[in-house]
């Protein structure tokens, strides 16, 4: 199973993070995060999946991000729609957010499969990610379609037996991490982390 660490800001922590080697390291562009990510460069592993985070942005604003920053997907988190997705898919692979409640319809990813390589399925808030904050994930059984989806929202140490149950009956390729693991400084508590990855390639 595939883990991503998303929200990463600050350079130290991401070197930190990076010996790790996990699959994906997200950075968001979107000023309203205080996760933002506004540092002039990125250096990291060509091994680990550079993953930019947007929301409801224009798509210039976009496109000169995965350039300047040779982004791998970009995950878009906001109510970015088919079209949308249609005209980014030439030229980068794409993850499209979904945010969950127990209201959800997942019929309505449906219309996604096409123009999106992986779903990201969420919890639904105030805030776009980063809530720490967990649906019921009993309503992924509602699922039925084959795009392969990754695991978020409030995931934390306790939750790996739960994920792996889940990874019998669903196409899940990995899970998201995000404020659960962070220091009160917003840097990625590496330890804790690293036990999390150990104990999910179990």
């Amino acid at each position: 199973m595939k883990l991503k660490v998303c929200g990463m800001k600050f350079p130290e922590n991401i070197i930190e993070i990076e010996n790790l080697k996990p699959d994906y390291m997200g950075f968001i562009f979107y000023s309203k995060s205080k996760r933002f990510f506004d540092q002039s460069e990125l250096i990291l592993d060509d091994n680990i999946k550079r993953v930019g985070v947007f929301v409801d942005q224009e798509i210039e604003y976009i496109k000169s991000k995965i350039l300047k920053f040779k982004l791998d997907f970009v995950q878009l988190h906001g109510s970015e729609d088919v079209d949308f997705c249609t005209s980014l898919k030439s030229i980068i692979k794409i993850i499209k957010v979904f945010k969950i409640n127990n209201d959800f319809n997942f019929k309505s990813t449906k219309m996604f499969e096409s123009v999106s390589d992986y779903f990201l399925f969420d919890t639904k808030s105030n805030l776009h990610g980063g809530s720490g904050e967990k649906f019921d994930w009993n309503i992924l059984k509602n699922y039925e379609g084959e795009k392969p989806f990754f695991l978020s929202g409030g995931i934390d140490l306790n939750d790996i037996k739960e994920i792996k149950e889940i990874q019998i009956s669903h196409p899940i390729i990995g899970v998201d991490i995000n404020s659960r693991f962070e220091l009160q400084n917003l840097k990625k508590n590496r330890n804790k982390i690293k036990l999390f990855k150990n104990k999910l390639s179990l």
